[in-house]
């Protein structure tokens, strides 16, 4: 009887292990899993590698294969932006229901084979905005695109290509395409942050055109004079909606040491930029990457996301009443650590004379744009934050107190191997658009179903 439950147990312990290995070298884990995150640790990269190469040879070309029969729909499919998914999403805690649609877009995927920090991979982040009856898209590369929002409840989106001089501004600077930032859409003109290389370097600007869905015209707006040596992923970019005829912009600190301390550079920063005259001010400093930014104006508050090191991913409150410019720390205060595990960074931002994060995710969860609705809008009537994600392929959905001082409760979406790049709120149909960059596709996320 001894003998049997101990052939019962290791066979099972070894199925357990098995599956457990497959996951971590196939990359479709739970990236916020603590058992498979300990087993990671544990697995050296190198053996992780030559463990999916050698002994799951035959299931890794399986998913291969699943991955090249839906990039084949897709191409197949080319502009019509075929749904090939519709599901149920069930959230961790509150076991809320969502209903999740995918439609294809016609953009390079992510390939995570050259690795998220690729230069390639640069160019296959794509955004989207939502300009009143459309959806205007754009992809890492510069292509534009758009579709009727009314198509959303179809089998296709039936999108149209919009011709745009993004490919003639590069060639007149003599500047190669290292990828599209953002895209933002405010009172009919067209803006995109693009980041660069040309013989001084790398650098990010934001264009503008007046909208059209003829044609785009792009033409500079705002020119960062900032330039860093080497390509690196830390570039920020984000651009969004802010007061007194002004929008902002966020800059990442460029892996440039020190330059988010420095109050003569815009690296590190957020900077609030006049339409018209372009003149600008900073608005916060010590910013590492921003990702996700939104502006309150109930609160006078502007949120934003940022990448962290190794952990301390952080989202940031600024609620526009300091004395001086507020500063977040990098590269001085994280809750991260380097790559190698060094700590080098101060854990308390406060005790530095640094504004302590408002919320921070150790292990990093690659976080991305956020939402903030308002309990007027949001169906359990609370103020709510809606973060995406791109390693922890999740929505987090963090509710708070009326003043946001304090958070309520925590939730969190997951979607399977997915990488969450750019998520924006539809009033009118109460869903979420969202990018999902491995197909790519476009979401459709009902709130509440």
């Amino acid at each position: 009887m001894r003998k049997k439950i101990f052939i019962f147990t290791s066979l099972t312990l070894s199925i357990l292990i098995f599956l457990a290995l497959w996951n971590v070298v196939s990359g479709g884990y739970d990236r916020q899993n603590k058992i498979i995150l300990l087993l990671k640790k544990i697995i050296p990269s190198s053996v992780s590698h030559k463990v999916r190469d050698t002994v799951f040879i035959i299931p890794d070309l399986k998913e291969e294969n699943k991955i090249l029969n839906l990039q084949v729909q897709k191409y197949e499919q080319g502009m019509q932006g075929k749904k090939f998914k519709d599901t149920i999403v069930v959230s961790d805690k509150k076991k809320t229901k969502f209903n999740l649609k995918e439609f294809f877009l016609p953009f390079p995927r992510l390939d995570l084979r050259l690795g998220w920090a690729a230069t390639e991979n640069s160019r296959r982040a794509h955004y989207l905005e939502i300009v009143k009856d459309k959806v205007l898209v754009i992809s890492g590369l510069g292509q534009t695109i758009f579709f009727e929002k009314q198509n959303i409840f179809k089998d296709k989106l039936l999108q149209k290509e919009i011709p745009n001089n993004i490919i003639e501004i590069l060639k007149e600077n003599e500047a190669e395409l290292i990828g599209i930032r953002d895209l933002f859409i405010e009172e009919n003109k067209v803006y995109i942050s693009l980041q660069h290389k040309n013989q001084k370097g790398f650098t990010i600007n934001i264009y503008q055109s007046d909208l059209s869905f003829e044609k785009l015209k792009f033409e500079l707006f705002f020119e960062t004079k900032e330039y860093w040596p080497t390509y690196n992923v830390f570039s920020g970019g984000r651009i969004e909606t802010f007061k007194k005829n002004k929008i902002l912009f966020s800059i990442g600190f460029a892996n440039v040491k020190n330059a988010a301390q420095n109050k003569k550079s815009l690296l590190g920063k957020i900077i609030a930029i006049d339409k018209y005259s372009k003149n600008y001010e900073i608005i916060s400093m010590g910013n590492r990457n921003p990702q996700g930014l939104f502006y309150v104006k109930k609160h006078d508050l502007v949120v934003n996301t940022e990448h962290g090191p190794k952990g301390g991913d952080e989202i940031n409150f600024n609620y526009l009443n300091f004395g001086e410019i507020p500063n977040y720390g990098w590269d001085i205060a994280s809750y991260g650590t380097t790559y190698d595990d060094e700590k080098i960074y101060k854990n308390s931002h406060s005790k530095f004379g640094f504004v302590e994060p408002f919320k921070y995710y150790t292990p990093s969860i690659g976080i991305s744009e956020i939402v903030y609705l308002p309990k007027a809008i949001v169906f359990d009537k609370k103020e709510t934050l809606f973060v995406s994600s791109l390693r922890a392929a999740s929505i987090y959905i963090i509710k708070m107190s009326d003043k946001l001082d304090k958070i309520i409760e925590e939730d969190r979406l997951y979607f399977v191997e997915q990488r969450l790049r750019h998520i924006e709120y539809d009033k009118e149909n109460d869903v979420f658009f969202i990018i999902f960059e491995n197909t790519p596709s476009i979401g459709v996320l009902k709130i509440k179903i």
